[in-house]
């Protein structure tokens, strides 16, 4: 979080959808999470009033707000995605979520060609695991996008196999897209069971942003290729294999 505060990464960008070979519940989930990285609750500003009573703050402002959006707007135009959701909680915080989603409509009036909606985050969360093949790309302040994330995750097949990016107006950075069930687990290290798929198709994404899409493309087919065989899957897909066999195997199909 503080890497991403100190190189104002502003933009939390993660695909999650289905992999041909990985049974799922649900079919033709294809989700991009944009998140607003920098403020919200994720601010750090919290203090103890009196011993008992702690007071946490919730910054959202225009600016973010309206950086976001048109991050949100710019990719889907540029990847021919088809509808923007705001998810939000502006019933309740009608000042805070409120100015987020004046934000989202105000840029959304310069992209015609889009759909745009909106969505309270409770009823996402519920809509996310009944119907997620409703959803294109989503735009959220930046809590809800954490969940929502995770959430989209464990629906297109688990955090392991989900990229992520951080982006901002001069760097980037990318790592897996959904952490949960995975952080503080040391076990899995010891064991060298590590799902590698998620940094590997981050890495692509990496190399696309460098504009190196070829090399992107190379390596994104050979890591679908070896989810679609199913021969050599980690633990959390139903595997046995170790992190280095999945990493060798993407390796031996690099075209």
């Amino acid at each position: 979080m503080q890497l991403r505060k100190e190189l104002d990464l502003y933009a939390s960008l993660v695909n999650c959808c289905n992999f041909p070979g990985l049974p799922t519940r649900h079919e033709n989930v294809d989700i991009v999470v944009i998140r607003e990285n920098t403020e919200g609750e994720y601010s750090g500003l919290e203090h103890e009033v009196v011993p008992g009573v702690v007071e946490s703050l919730k910054v959202i402002t225009k600016f973010c707000s309206e950086r976001i959006a048109k991050y949100a707007f710019e990719y889907a135009y540029l990847n021919n995605r088809k509808k923007v959701t705001a998810v939000h909680k502006a019933n309740i915080m009608k000042l805070a979520d409120g100015l987020f989603l004046e934000s989202c409509r105000e840029v959304a009036t310069k992209y015609p060609s889009i759909k745009y909606n909106e969505i309270i985050v409770d009823n996402c969360c519920m809509q996310l695991v009944s119907k997620p093949e409703q959803f294109d790309v989503m735009v959220t302040p930046n809590l809800y996008g954490n969940l929502v994330a995770n959430t989209a995750a464990g629906i297109a097949g688990g955090t392991g196999v989900m990229p992520g990016g951080n982006v901002g107006a001069e760097y980037a950075v990318f790592e897996q897209g959904a952490s949960a069930g995975n952080v503080g687990k040391e076990k899995i290290v010891d064991q060298k069971t590590a799902n590698p798929v998620a940094l590997l198709l981050s890495s692509a994404m990496m190399l696309r942003h460098l504009q190196f899409p070829s090399f992107a493309d190379r390596l994104e087919s050979a890591v679908k290729r070896v989810i679609s065989e199913g021969q050599c899957r980690t633990k959390d897909l139903g595997g046995q294999s170790t992190t280095q066999e999945v990493v060798d195997a993407v390796i031996a199909k690099l075209d």
